[in-house]
């Protein structure tokens, strides 16, 4: 990352899941610090890097795929540092009047958001913590974008699963799914463990180590069914995010534990 490009409250000796997530996707935002975990990550599961570019790939498809339904307004919740194909230059490529309001709580995301939509008038970013969705609703930059009046495209793709217990994941869920007007879209990636428990265990305790996080992420599949309580799933379900509307779909040989989904409010 550019000297002049960080906020003053970053800190270049922790690393931080956005900047993993960046490393993953061959981008450049990220220190020595991330790169060593993200080395560490690949010797437990060699198979993440490509995970990463599915899970980004799953976005472009399912933001696409809401956008063409008439949605046009997005809220995109944790959305990491990559420059290229971002929710409001996919939405606004199918509706150029599209809103986008983005929310996360790292410093450097921000910093790195705000300039790159800094002549965008029809997005917003949002420093907000996904475990206090009832803030994160009334925040003022989100309520000047987002009518909740009238249908919204959620975005929580790879941030669900960094809940443990102890943050109520479900609950936070429930607050935000019940927010949505009729006609809403949720979509969500989230990390499965039925049959990788030791290995993705291992994994989840690298993260919590520097993250100081306590409790558990890792949820089965019925589990990560029931963030979607009360929508209806759109086909094909919930997927391995390779696998969701791709008409190329991935390397079938590449362990598959992140799964995806979009869902309609009824």
């Amino acid at each position: 990352m550019q000297e002049e490009r960080l906020p003053l409250d970053v800190d270049e000796s922790r690393p931080s899941a956005a900047r993993i997530y960046d490393y993953f996707l061959g981008g450049k935002d990220n220190f020595a610090c991330d790169r060593a975990v993200a080395d560490q990550l690949m010797r437990i599961a060699p198979e993440t890097p490509a995970m990463a570019r599915a899970s980004r790939a799953f976005l472009g498809r399912a933001v696409r795929f809401i956008a063409e339904q008439g949605v046009r307004q997005f809220i995109d919740i944790g959305t990491g540092l990559p420059t290229r194909s971002n929710v409001h230059e996919i939405a606004q490529a199918v509706a150029p009047s599209t809103r986008v309001v983005y929310v996360d709580n790292d410093p450097a995301v921000l910093a790195h958001a705000r300039a790159l939509l800094d002549d965008n008038p029809q997005t917003a970013v949002v420093e907000a913590d996904l475990r206090d969705p009832a803030r994160l609703l009334n925040d003022p930059d989100l309520e000047r974008l987002i009518d909740f009046g009238r249908p919204v495209g959620l975005i929580m793709v790879g941030i669900v699963y960094f809940l443990t217990e102890v943050d109520r994941p479900f609950d936070v869920v429930r607050i935000l799914r019940d927010a949505l007007p009729s006609g809403s879209y949720l979509a969500m990636t989230h990390v499965v463990a039925d049959d990788r428990l030791a290995q993705l265990g291992q994994a989840q305790e690298l993260y919590r180590s520097f993250t100081k996080q306590t409790g558990t992420g890792l949820r089965s599949r019925d589990e990560v069914t029931a963030f979607f309580h009360g929508l209806d799933l759109v086909e094909p379900g919930l997927v391995p995010t390779q696998n969701w509307r791709n008409p190329t779909p991935g390397d079938p040989s590449i362990p598959q534990w992140i799964l995806g989904a979009v869902a309609r409010k009824p």
